[in-house]
């Protein structure tokens, strides 16, 4: 496995290193295909919506994004390059997928290892809902998030709360899959009562979901101040 970012290493190297296992998963696959695991085409953000997400956290100057759903590693890649892009001092991509080294035999974290990605991105392998608690707790902060995991209603709504807490106020929350009703009311919840600002032009070239000719992915500015909800004023969302 590759030992990460080289100290010293130029950062056009480390961002061609990345273009390279990019390009190749686009135009080959991933190197193997997990017996019985997802299938590669289904899973996988389409090239267009990853260039959108990369090009989106680089318009944002981030230096630490959260991803929640590696999968094959595609939207990874992107996100990696665009913190590489950048040029932070200390880039910072947590990615967490407790399914990683089961549905997809690690496949996807092996792709950002050999782009020399493991000195910027950490994989964790416990549920999101889990994780992202002991993050707000320990007062972690994000400059934005990537969230393509559970589409449950719930556990889409339990992300976004505590992602909510976690990106900074002003940062942003994209999210794949919103056309399905599980996801797009739950993130309602926190565009109707606490703020959430819709961003159509930033994934304007986006592909379409399979059905009713919306864009797949969405993009959320938060509030800035956080705000601080009275339950009095609690507006339905669904």
């Amino acid at each position: 496995m590759n030992s990460g970012v080289q100290p010293g290493e130029p950062a056009s190297e480390r961002l061609r290193r990345v273009a390279a296992v990019r390009r190749k998963l686009i135009e080959q696959g991933p190197p193997r295909r997990p017996r019985g695991g997802p299938d590669f085409a289904t899973v996988t953000l389409p090239e267009r919506d990853c260039n959108q997400i990369r090009d989106l956290l680089v318009d944002e100057r981030v230096e630490t994004v959260i991803e929640i759903g590696l999968a094959y590693a595609g939207s990874a890649l992107a996100i990696s390059e665009a913190l590489l892009r950048t040029g932070s001092c200390s880039p910072r991509h947590v990615v967490i997928d407790p399914f990683q080294h089961t549905a997809y035999e690690g496949v996807g974290w092996e792709l950002l290892c050999s782009a020399g990605l493991d000195g910027v991105a950490e994989l964790v392998t416990e549920p999101s809902q889990r994780f992202l608690a002991r993050l707000a707790d320990a007062s972690f902060a994000a400059d934005a998030a990537f969230v393509d995991g559970s589409h449950h209603f719930h556990n889409v709504f339990i992300d976004l709360h505590f992602l909510g807490e976690i990106v900074r106020p002003g940062g942003v929350v994209l999210l794949d899959d919103v056309g399905w009703p599980s996801v797009s009311a739950a993130v309602a919840y926190f565009e109707i009562n606490l703020g959430w600002r819709p961003m159509p032009g930033a994934l304007a070239y986006g592909t379409l979901a399979p059905a009713g000719g919306r864009l797949r992915m969405g993009a959320y500015r938060l509030p800035d101040p956080r705000p601080a909800p009275d339950f009095r004023k609690f507006r339905p969302f669904c």
